[in-house]
């Protein structure tokens, strides 16, 4: 095979490489592409499941309504690495722990919202948000 088609298909492979990182670059958003400053929440119930995954962990906590409705939210926090670095754990937030959460409802009005503090059962406040997002809490 000759030089040419060597460096040829390198350059394709990187490309598509590039373009593959790119697009999970783009896939990451700001807080206000989808959560609405405008629309705080506080939500208390037992959690029922986390995703620790990358670009954000998630929190699915059972909370009861004023009318006594109980419904599954899922709560969008920082990433998994920064949230063990502030102290949260598979361990602390295991299913049936019970949880607070001061955070901010999605755009689309769906049971979904953007976390920023969670308060433990033994009363332990963690900012669980991502900085430099745009969320109210940066702007503090």
């Amino acid at each position: 095979m000759s030089f040419k088609k060597i460096a040829a298909g390198v350059l394709a492979i990187g490309a598509c490489l590039a373009s593959f990182s790119s697009f999970q670059a783009g896939a990451h958003h700001a807080f206000g592409a989808e959560f609405d400053p405008n629309r705080p929440l506080l939500l208390k119930g037992p959690v029922v499941k986390v995703e620790w995954v990358n670009p954000h962990a998630w929190i699915h906590l059972e909370h009861t309504t004023e009318g006594g409705d109980k419904e599954v939210w899922m709560v969008e926090g920082g990433t998994p690495n920064t949230l063990l670095r502030r102290g949260l754990n598979k361990r602390s937030l295991l299913p049936g722990t019970y949880i607070i959460v001061d955070g901010y409802q999605s755009k689309d009005r769906s049971k979904r919202a953007n976390g920023r503090d969670v308060t433990l059962a033994d009363g332990s406040k963690i900012f669980m948000g991502s900085s430099g997002t745009g969320a109210p809490y940066d702007k503090k």
